[in-house]
């Protein structure tokens, strides 16, 4: 399952937001009928995954825990209780609940960024403040894909 591009949308006044189409076909072509949506760990903004990568990350997390470590323990449960399973509607549409809009800083204008296995949420105005610019991310990428090329 592959996610990519950048599409720019807008929320309702119920906070309900349509899928891309482009992302919607990503999910019916690996037959995901279910997502998961959590705030993101490290950024300002939300992830969906699709049910089956969520569940993947469950499991890697659980097996890299010890039940009987009190604070890996509270890190998996903070990690789960943040975690709320969507659905879309029959016009391919779903709602982020108001506390996630809250999290992520969201008002009306929202960017859908796919990122592989999973698609970011971002509020329009964060997506542009926290953007690397190409240089940076030239920089970045020939570092990181160049040490091991010597």
């Amino acid at each position: 399952m592959r996610f990519l591009g950048n599409i720019e949308a807008k929320i309702d006044a119920k906070g309900r937001a349509f899928l891309p189409a482009i992302f919607r076909k990503v999910l019916q072509a690996g037959s995901e009928e279910r997502m998961v949506l959590r705030k993101d760990v490290f950024q300002p903004c939300l992830v969906l995954y699709p049910e089956s990568v969520w569940n993947e990350q469950m499991d890697q997390l659980r097996q890299r825990l010890n039940r009987w470590n009190k604070q890996q323990q509270e890190v998996f449960r903070k990690f789960v209780s943040e975690a709320e399973v969507m659905t879309l509607d029959g016009n391919g549409r779903f709602l982020i609940p108001k506390r996630y809009l809250n999290m992520a800083d969201i008002e009306l204008d929202i960017k859908f960024t796919g990122m592989g296995d999973t698609i970011e949420i971002w509020s329009l105005k964060k997506a542009q403040e926290l953007q690397m610019s190409a240089e940076d991310f030239g920089q970045a990428l020939e570092q990181l894909m160049g040490e091991d090329q010597q």
